[in-house]
């Protein structure tokens, strides 16, 4: 077993050029492994090479590992660690078949994206203020994020005549370059008007290349996206809920807007969601708010029902 490992690090080395963290961890996930095959074989060095462990023997290592509160993903992770150990003894003739290909993959756990309340989302775009450029931008980059529900990659992707302020409307270019017009609302057109305005003469009018960008750091280049992750947990660091990512706002975006009655594949096309399956999970999260809500707010939501005269007690 560690013969065929070290072969595997040394593959990752000179054929993948994996990077030394990348080999650090697959070193370290398989050497865990190796050493629960190792206490679990009683039968010698045979049992312990790699050609004589099954998917019986991973099942029972995952299992290990789940008993040892190990975080569900990193349980899948050092399974496709071993399929792709595996899948490289296999093409080395060290094996036959690869075993890990036989177990399935721990189900993760989804947890519902971070959503702002409304109100929350009211407050953090009049967090920026001042009438200089970087507020101005700032206060233009978070009221796009929210209107439009652009991904932050999509925003700072922006070129200048992929905005129609007078129609109120954007052009984004999606996953897999798909294209995609969304509604700007007016008061993120005006944001943007405002920011345009302040901007050092002859940067309001853009030609083309790193300068054609709508939003821009202060040298005048095109803003990054850790940039704007940066950004918005800055500003939203203030909300008494804490601080959020830019795809928090795309959340919002989407949830606010089926909370008002607008129709779920509408948001899917705004979105750009391929499925309307992915919209879905914005229902779930729209009922979660709205559960809260009516438990908060309604005066018999909560309130132990009185028993009936001569009524046995539950």
């Amino acid at each position: 077993m560690e013969d065929a490992i070290r072969a595997f690090v040394n593959f990752l080395e000179t054929e993948r050029g994996a990077s030394s963290e990348t080999i650090r961890a697959y070193r370290s996930d398989l050497r865990q492994f190796s050493s629960f095959v190792k206490t679990r074989s009683p039968g010698g060095a045979n049992q312990y090479s790699p050609d004589a462990i099954d998917a019986f023997t991973i099942r029972a290592y995952l299992g290990w590992l789940d008993k040892r509160n190990e975080k569900k993903s990193s349980m899948a992770r050092k399974l496709a660690v071993l399929r792709s150990f595996y899948r490289f003894l296999v093409r080395e003739d060290t094996v036959s078949a690869n075993p890990a290909k036989e177990v399935h993959t721990p189900k993760l756990p989804q947890p519902l994206p971070r959503v702002l309340t409304k109100d929350d989302a009211d407050a953090l775009m009049e967090f920026p203020d001042g009438a200089g450029v970087g507020s101005l931008r700032d206060r233009a980059i978070l009221e796009t994020l929210y209107s439009t529900g652009a991904r932050v990659g999509e925003l700072v992707a922006l070129n200048w005549d992929d905005v129609s302020l007078q129609e109120g409307i954007a052009r984004l270019r999606g996953k897999g370059r798909k294209e995609r017009l969304v509604p700007i609302g007016a008061v993120a057109v005006e944001a943007i008007r405002e920011y345009r305005a302040a901007l050092p003469s002859g940067r309001k009018t853009v030609p083309e290349g790193a300068d054609a960008a709508v939003f821009r750091n202060l040298r005048g280049g095109r803003l990054t996206a850790r940039s704007v992750e940066r950004l918005v947990a800055g500003y939203s660091s203030r909300l008494a809920s804490g601080r959020v990512s830019p795809h928090a706002l795309r959340h919002s975006f989407a949830t606010h807007l089926l909370d008002e009655g607008a129709d779920l594949r509408a948001i899917q096309d705004m979105l750009g969601h391929a499925s309307l399956d992915t919209t879905q999970k914005y229902t779930h999260l729209a009922m979660d708010q709205l559960l809260k809500v009516y438990d908060r707010a309604h005066p018999r939501a909560n309130a132990v029902p009185a028993r009936k005269k001569g009524a046995p007690p539950s």
